[in-house]
């Protein structure tokens, strides 16, 4: 008997006695009823050597998937448009994926394709580094706590006269990042420029997809596990990325971290869970329920004030995951993060994964995303505010993620007030005041938000 056929046999017995015995089970047959057997078990997901695919990882080693009735394998992928790829083609049923990713194919800005997420997988968790020279030359530029460490969060303002002394002499300042509509994009242009350091203008109606027009500081892509040894060979002088890689570079002896995205925007969405559209309509209740998976791994991950992430941290570490050192993950991962080495912080917020509502898909995290995209260029041209909500809707589907979160609320696999409240939320977070340079965002007004910039495109802008 094949595998697939036991698994089939096992599920027809089960359903049987449940029937007949009026008995249920966790999980799968407790919700028969409401969602149905997946229509597809066997499923491969990818993933970035990062901590924040944690979720992934935690549904499959504690049995969550296998929960559902799917029967997941897990495979790392070389970089973020091959896993991007893959999803496309369908060789991977569903992904890890960068916000930017779902949104960028979905308005054709790079490969065009439609692609979805119910599931937003963690807020903060990133990071910007420079290297050990950089750092010497930025901390004369930054006021001291009374025991001589540095004033945290720590501006762009104190790079500048770096970066300009590093243009007097010709010499191009480069950084970088892991993708172009990634959140350390963004979030790396949106430092530098509350610092008055331009990160330069993309121009694809021109061909030119740089993103280095009239920049400061030159940005380019390279892959979250070789920035540390990329910094080291002296090609960047600092880069954005997440977790494990600024504090690898930390225990390395190569560089600093500076400044953490939870310092450049409090509590904002990082990573989703992508699938094409086509999938989530040929398997609507496969999509339910590897969502409901990967909620009960979040919850699993942040539950007891984190009491479970040193086992998390053991699992991340193996090679086939994330693939760094134990304590190499643990120093951010266990709510600490270490800027200068030997200066360790407590930062308990800087991977989220379930509270403050980390996995739910607000439309208002997709809106940010797009409103920085025209911020550099990238959407060249004025959208009026109705482009950008429709385009969210098309991405970001609350409406899985609530059938899967109602369903576990049923069964009393998780509370009510652990969500949002279905019945009123609008998908728009209210207004958020915690930014680096103290802009506030207000979702609902993407256009408004764009104009109070000094730095990016405006209103009627076109390169």
């Amino acid at each position: 008997m094949s595998q697939k056929t036991r698994r089939s046999f096992l599920k027809t017995s089960v359903l049987a006695c449940a029937l007949a015995t009026g008995f249920t089970l966790p999980g799968l047959a407790i919700a028969e009823d409401k969602l149905g057997w997946p229509e597809k078990e066997e499923l491969k997901f990818g993933f970035i050597k990062l901590t924040d695919m944690a979720p992934i990882a935690i549904a499959y080693e504690k049995g969550f998937f296998e929960d559902e009735g799917l029967y997941v394998t897990i495979e790392a992928q070389a970089n973020w448009k091959v896993l991007l790829d893959g999803v496309i083609d369908g060789r991977l049923d569903g992904a890890h994926m960068l916000a930017g990713q779902p949104i960028a194919a979905t308005m054709g800005y790079g490969t065009k394709a439609n692609i979805v997420t119910p599931f937003s997988m963690d807020l903060n968790g990133n990071g910007i580094t420079v290297s050990n020279k950089i750092w010497e030359q930025m901390k004369v530029n930054i006021p001291k706590q009374d025991d001589g460490k540095p004033v945290h969060p720590i501006k762009a303002d104190a790079l500048k006269p770096v970066v300009e002394k590093y243009n007097a002499e010709g010499k191009p300042f480069n950084m970088g990042m892991v993708f172009p509509v990634s959140t350390h994009n963004y979030e790396l242009r949106y430092w530098l420029a509350a610092g008055g350091i331009h990160p330069g203008f993309y121009a694809p109606h021109k061909g030119d997809t740089s993103g280095q027009i009239d920049a400061d500081a030159f940005l380019s892509v390279t892959p979250p596990p070789q920035m540390p040894a990329t910094l080291e060979a002296g090609t960047i002088y600092g880069y954005c990325v997440g977790e494990p890689w600024n504090q690898q570079a930390v225990f390395k002896g190569i560089g600093v971290p500076v400044v953490t995205d939870y310092e450049i925007w409090k509590n904002n969405p990082e990573k989703v869970f992508g699938l094409s559209e086509e999938f989530t309509q040929k398997y609507p209740n496969t999509t339910v329920r590897l969502t409901r998976a990967l909620i009960r791994a979040a919850m699993w991950l942040d539950e007891n004030n984190n009491a479970n992430r040193p086992e998390a941290v053991k699992i991340l570490s193996q090679s086939n995951y994330v693939g760094a050192d134990y304590d190499v993950i643990a120093n951010s991962m266990t709510g600490t993060f270490e800027y200068e080495k030997g200066d360790k912080r407590e930062v308990p917020d800087f991977n989220v994964f379930f509270r403050y509502n980390a996995t739910y898909p607000y439309y208002s995290d997709a809106v940010w995303y797009m409103t920085q995209m025209r911020r550099w260029g990238q959407i060249a041209e004025d959208k009026p505010d109705e482009w950008y909500f429709d385009m969210a809707k098309k991405v970001y589907r609350p409406d899985i993620y609530e059938r899967a979160a109602k369903s576990l609320i049923a069964e009393g696999m998780a509370k009510a007030d652990e969500f949002p409240n279905f019945a009123t939320e609008d998908g728009f977070r209210p207004p958020q005041k915690h930014f680096i340079d103290d802009i506030v965002y207000n979702g609902q007004k993407p256009n408004a938000y764009i104009d109070t910039f000094p730095i990016g495109l405006k209103s009627g802008d076109v390169l």
